[in-house]
């Protein structure tokens, strides 16, 4: 293998604003080092089958102006080589028959573990670097680095949550908003906090155990029940989508309208749990005598695509400039990261959870001062709620509850509560060292 073999880029998972600015910077970056630069079409799904006819040569002239744009111009799949042996050889074999020696892949956690099976099986005859991209933001990476593609998708959702708290105040409705996130809720948060949403729920407030369909429905209905003892029938709550995870399976078998294998399992990827918690949130409200409208909304489609804002233009131009320099310098085996406006490469092994085997998922920090301050300006039951006898007897009147019969129906929501923002006033230098956490 040479230095001067062509540059490959290709793209998986699923769109995130800002690929086509990674693609053209690293295209332009391999142009002017002389070196042919591919784009391979469709991520791994037409070379893992031995297919070389689906690759498009890349020239300045060719992207010069794409970063402005949403989409990927060469194309996107979930095709997975690394589930075949056969497909990953395939895709080893494909890219040295069209005279590669280095590889961009640009996707999310799946796409960099394909990426380091893919080096593994290269032995040395390949050259692999992974950008990270997704809209989710769960890529293993230091808590204020963002993955790109998030800001962006953050901005477009909260211009459609704006607009839909004003249509719920306007109606006296309320707006039940899912956000995509398959196990983390980092967009589902960013958006319900810039926003201002009602509030918002996250699998992570959780911490990873399963939980009672029940405790969901119950913390939508404390809100709703709080929202109207203030004389408010409106409210919009985000959902990040990864809840129906944390969810108990068999509550979830028990209703009618979820979708189960041939062994009974749910299909979590046929569950719409927006429309199964708005009906039961109305059921519950019923029981108290309360109706509200609610109507379930999907966001997550919309924001994949959009073209990028200048964040995600300037941090994605920095990522591609920078996974064709490292390769081009010799450079493999890594996830490109900029961290404090410098090139920081993440070894490939450093993004492997020992567990699993597979690449880790950052998780929203519970425990951070963004998440208590968003957690304080949610309006939803709290632990200090019960210690207002004015509050609480407005919250019961409005159940047509006693105070009893209140706690009994709503103060085990608050038992994991997690505590407020406590604000150290000692100057920074005399602090005690921090524990260092695994």
């Amino acid at each position: 293998m040479t230095q001067h073999g062509a540059l490959a880029i290709l793209v998986g998972g699923g769109p995130a604003p800002g690929i086509n600015s990674v693609i053209g910077a690293a295209t332009i970056r391999g142009a002017l080092d002389g070196v042919p630069v591919l784009g391979v079409r469709d991520g791994f799904e037409w070379i893992m089958k031995g297919d070389v006819e689906h690759v498009t040569p890349l020239t300045i002239e060719d992207v010069s102006r794409i970063h402005f744009r949403g989409g990927s111009q060469i194309g996107i799949s979930r095709a997975n080589p690394t589930s075949d042996p056969q497909h990953l050889e395939n895709s080893v074999l494909s890219l040295l028959r069209l005279g590669v020696s280095q590889l961009v892949t640009i996707g999310g956690d799946d796409t960099a573990f394909s990426a380091m099976k893919l080096l593994e099986e290269a032995r040395g005859r390949l050259r692999i670097v992974h950008v990270p991209k997704t809209i989710d933001n769960d890529l293993d990476l230091p808590a204020s680095v963002d993955t790109f593609g998030f800001q962006t998708a953050r901005h477009v959702g909260v211009d459609i949550v704006k607009n839909l708290m004003v249509d719920a105040k306007t109606t006296s409705r309320w707006y039940f908003v899912t956000a995509m996130g398959r196990k983390a809720g980092h967009l589902a948060l960013g958006i319900g906090k810039a926003a201002g949403a009602t509030l918002t729920l996250i699998p992570e407030e959780f911490a990873g155990q399963r939980i009672r369909l029940k405790t969901v429905v119950d913390t939508l209905v404390g809100a709703i029940i709080k929202r109207l003892s203030h004389g408010r029938r409106d409210g919009v709550a985000i959902l990040a989508e990864g809840l129906v995870l944390s969810i108990d399976p068999a509550d979830l078998a028990q209703l009618d309208d979820v979708e189960t294998d041939a062994h009974g399992n749910v299909r979590l990827d046929e569950v719409n749990i927006g429309e199964i918690l708005k009906a039961q949130v109305r059921e519950r409200l019923k029981a108290f005598g309360l109706k509200a409208t609610i109507v379930a909304k999907n966001i997550g489609y919309e924001l994949r695509c959009a073209d990028p804002i200048p964040f995600d233009m300037e941090y994605t131009r920095d990522l591609g400039y920078c996974a064709a320099k490292y390769l081009l310098a010799g450079g493999s085996g890594t996830m490109i990261s900029m961290q404090s406006g410098n090139l920081v490469p993440i070894p490939f092994e450093r993004l492997v959870d020992p567990a699993t085997g597979r690449t880790k998922v950052r998780m929203v920090d519970t425990h951070s001062t963004r998440y208590a301050i968003a957690r304080r300006y949610m309006i939803r039951i709290r632990r200090d709620d019960f210690d207002d006898p004015q509050e609480l007897a407005r919250f019961a009147a409005t159940a047509s509850l006693s105070l009893d019969e209140f706690c009994q129906e709503f103060q085990y929501l608050v038992s994991d509560e997690p505590p407020g923002l406590v604000v150290d006033l000692a100057p920074a230098g005399s602090r005690p060292s921090p524990v260092p956490r695994d």
